[in-house]
């Protein structure tokens, strides 16, 4: 059996079928966005009539491998991807992630698992090796069975709602947890909540951070889900901007002087219905020892899983401004929010590195790779920090990366990156990110400009 239809007979039951048309009945959608992820975490998509519903069950969508690389040309002028004669790829619904659009009930989404085209010469029907989501479930399944223990994860999607003028913009104001700033967004935070709970996403909390900068938080889940449910947030918060006005951005850094944007990963480890990181008997802040060492496999590889934490060449510029609790040393502490890895609760590791723009497919598989080789190695993280890491600290851990050049070039010198999401992603993701320093590094800059246009005599 191929992998099409095992995906056709273990995710596309009748029953499962039945449930997405019931749903797109009540609503009475006409359309249907089927949506795949690509490398940088954006949504692809096809739209097709709602009536073709179950003959895209059986046979997919069709697309063009280069969308997984956004149909990226390279500052040498090749589209990345295998070019324009590359394959094209079978995107295969899974009806169990259909959702109605809450602002357009005639529109429906679900999501895809791409695949090899089934009359494809070699591998025909075979899961393709650059589809983010397979990659992610795959990596998790082989950690199950190697540790015995599935990854939980909640997100902190902070992002930038940005507008020239008030309630987006208040210069001046110290707006952290303020809140009159947070209720001069009131009907912005209000619309992206009810929209959140249409789609599936059990808000918990959030506040206003800083100027333009609001985080809205959801329930922790499973890795694949809460990393489904982040694509689903960028979707809707990009929908609420254009009801508004304003842009909703999520690049990591779109100011100097004001916190950049990231998105900690909250992860915990789960033997059925016991948080292995969690020690009932002392519910203070607190590390058992699978903890421990999955602390030590985060901090040991975090250097080489970098480029996937912090994935643009703007991701630096948030570690660079110091001050604005972003991680710049490899350590960890207890409720240090300056650290890399903060013990934020008991049986709680937040994970800072990641930022705004990452792909949460790509960050949980490398992810659970450190976690599975600090609980295999019993990695020792050493003494908790109780420095601000900004004045630094005294880790023996591989040092962070300063820029996206140099990121890519430490996931070339381990094997880490490639483990975690497979040679043939691994490699169309230095590729893709090796192009994108370098067009970075030829770009004449405002900031070029302002200190060299009048520089001399």
């Amino acid at each position: 059996m191929t992998a099409i239809e095992k995906h056709r007979q273990e995710r596309c039951s009748e029953a499962a079928i039945q449930a997405a048309e019931a749903l797109l009945d009540e609503a009475k959608s006409e359309l249907i966005y089927y949506a795949a992820v690509s490398l940088n975490g954006r949504v692809l998509t096809k739209v097709v009539p709602r009536r073709h519903f179950r003959r895209n069950i059986a046979r997919g969508v069709q697309l063009h491998a280069s969308a997984i690389a956004d149909l990226t040309t390279s500052i040498g002028g090749e589209l990345l991807c295998g070019g324009a004669q590359a394959p094209e790829v079978t995107a295969m619904p899974d009806p169990s992630t259909l959702i109605i659009l809450p602002w357009d009930s005639e529109m429906a989404f679900v999501f895809c698992d791409l695949f090899v085209r089934e009359d494809a010469p070699v591998n025909g029907g075979e899961r393709s090796d650059l589809d983010v989501r397979g990659i992610l479930r795959s990596r998790h399944a082989d950690f199950q069975a190697a540790t015995g223990f599935i990854l939980k994860s909640g997100c902190e999607p902070e992002m930038s709602w940005i507008s020239d003028t008030p309630p987006f913009s208040r210069p001046g104001l110290a707006p952290n947890y303020h809140f009159g700033t947070l209720d001069d967004n009131r009907e912005l935070v209000q619309r992206v909540m009810s929209y959140a709970y249409s789609m599936g996403l059990d808000m918990i909390e959030g506040d206003y951070e800083d100027i333009h900068q609001i985080e809205l938080n959801w329930m922790f889940d499973n890795a694949e889900r809460t990393s489904d449910r982040l694509i689903m947030y960028r979707m809707l918060c990009r929908q609420v901007g254009h009801e508004f006005g304003v842009i909703a951005s999520f690049m990591p850094k779109p100011f100097t002087g004001i916190m950049g944007n990231g998105c900690h990963h909250n992860i915990s480890l789960w033997d059925g219905d016991r948080n292995i990181f969690e020690d009932p008997s002392d519910p203070a802040l607190h590390v058992t020892d699978e903890a421990r060492w999955a602390i030590g496999g985060l901090l040991q590889y975090s250097g080489a899983g970098m480029a996937v934490m912090a994935p643009t060449v703007n991701s630096y510029k948030r570690f660079a401004d110091v001050g604005q609790f972003a991680p710049i040393e490899v350590n960890w502490g207890l409720d240090n929010k300056t650290c890399t890895v903060r013990v934020s609760a008991s049986g709680r590791l937040e994970y800072k590195l990641p930022d705004a723009s990452v792909n949460p497919y790509l960050s949980h598989a490398v992810i659970l790779e450190m976690l599975e080789r600090g609980l295999a190695q019993r990695i020792d993280p050493g003494a908790p920090s109780e420095l601000d890491s900004a004045r630094g600290d005294d880790s023996s851990f591989p040092a962070l990366s300063k820029t996206l050049g140099d990121s890519v070039a430490a996931a070339v010198a381990s094997d880490l990156v490639t483990s975690a999401i497979g040679a043939p992603m691994a490699n169309l993701f230095v590729e893709y990110k090796s192009d994108e320093w370098q067009r970075s590094c030829a770009a004449v800059t405002d900031w070029d400009r302002a200190h060299y246009l009048e520089f001399l005599p």
